[in-house]
């Protein structure tokens, strides 16, 4: 019986697997390094890239972080095991302008920003994918738990089957276009130990490493120190004050803390418990307040990626969820367009510590499907 040549593979591309081209983004983990096996045994031409992406020297000694020294090393056995190439490219001097640079002077203006999603963005989804196309591949994968499903009107992006290894709230800023070129291989897992299981089968000899915890550039997740070595004087004392601007202590550099925080102030003797409700980095400023202070209902949008059905500003609102931190469930909200890429955000039930910098990820109500996001750009 011939083989029919136009019927979808398992990557829903229209030929055999051994004449698609798969470029696999290999951080050197377990998760990306089960994609590359999975793929190859499946007979795809697999092609395994890693990024470096600051110094490789200072990289070897790290622990922890993705894409240091050792990923490097690990992704390449993992390549030479399962016979299929594997490149290095550096991306070091685009990362550092795309991705650190920001983040710290973020930090400086008293955001709490988060540099993996501005990472998959900028670098991963945009110039490792540029290269994919230069390599002749048919589409990129990756190790990320989310799930690419055909709609109606083309790819979707859905939440990760395992709620507890969803990564959609990182990649809310994918573009259709970026969605139309990427798969997702392990987003449909029902848990992190059926991947484990995979590479155990496979015999990965990543099967066992651990997760990785910290930002790839921040040692240790000491954030200040990174900032203070990135901009010299960043670090500066200032005052403590409450709501009402009196000064209540003294701090060690407005970096030090986010909003939210109530541990490590140095304001003891005081009756009730205070949070830091808004950091003045004009005044270098740290502004303390009552944990209601801290409660907000209106959240301001901007750089809007829209991943949802017509045109973001067609309606003048729609009910959706809304995830604000990557750490917390979606809640329900109201989004209300205020052009292509701006909006305001009504959480039906208020949120603490919502902070500008971080990001905030609409999700269809009731449903998986991701409908896009934006960045919180002030304090409400």
């Amino acid at each position: 019986m011939a083989l029919d040549r136009t019927a979808p593979n398992s990557l829903g591309l229209p030929k055999p697997p051994a004449e698609t081209r798969v470029v696999v983004a290999m951080s050197g983990g377990v998760d990306s390094s089960v994609v590359a096996a999975m793929l190859k045994e499946e007979g795809y031409d697999v092609v395994g890239v890693t990024l470096q992406l600051y110094d490789h020297g200072a990289a070897l000694a790290r622990k922890g972080a993705c894409c240091a020294g050792q990923d490097i090393h690990d992704a390449r056995r993992v390549a030479e095991a399962m016979g299929f190439p594997h490149y290095v490219l550096d991306y070091e001097n685009m990362f550092r302008e795309a991705v650190i640079e920001e983040f710290a002077d973020a930090y400086l203006a008293g955001a709490t920003p988060v540099p993996c999603i501005r990472c998959n963005e900028r670098v991963k989804f945009k110039d490792l994918l540029g290269t994919a196309r230069d390599l002749d591949a048919d589409c990129m994968a990756t190790g990320h738990y989310i799930r690419r499903l055909e709609g109606p009107g083309g790819p979707e992006l859905h939440a990760a089957a395992d709620p507890n290894r969803d990564q959609s709230y990182f990649l809310f800023s994918t573009t259709p276009e970026q969605l139309s070129f990427l798969r997702f291989p392990l987003g449909h897992l029902a848990s992190k130990a059926e991947t484990r299981a995979l590479a155990a089968r496979y015999g990965l000899s990543v099967a066992d490493k651990p997760d990785s915890q910290d930002i790839c550039f921040v040692p240790n997740g000491n954030y200040a120190s990174v900032i203070e070595k990135l901009r010299p004087g960043a670090a500066d004392p200032g005052e403590i004050v409450d709501m009402q601007g009196r000064v209540l202590g003294t701090h060690r550099g407005v970096i030090h803390y986010t909003i939210g925080q109530r541990r490590g102030l140095g304001i003891g003797g005081l009756e009730d418990p205070l949070y830091v409700v808004r950091l003045d980095t004009g005044t270098r400023r740290v502004v303390v307040g009552p944990k209601e202070a801290l409660s907000t209902r209106t959240v301001p949008v901007r750089e809007i990626n829209w991943l949802g059905d017509g045109r973001f500003e067609s309606r003048a609102e729609r009910p959706v969820s809304v995830r604000i931190r990557s750490t917390r469930p979606p809640r329900p909200a109201i989004v209300r367009p205020l052009s292509a890429t701006t909006a305001e955000v009504e959480l039906l039930d208020p949120e603490e510590g919502v902070s500008p910098g971080q990001a905030c990820v609409f999700y269809e109500t009731g449903g998986s499907r991701i409908l896009g996001g934006g960045w919180i750009w002030r304090g409400a």
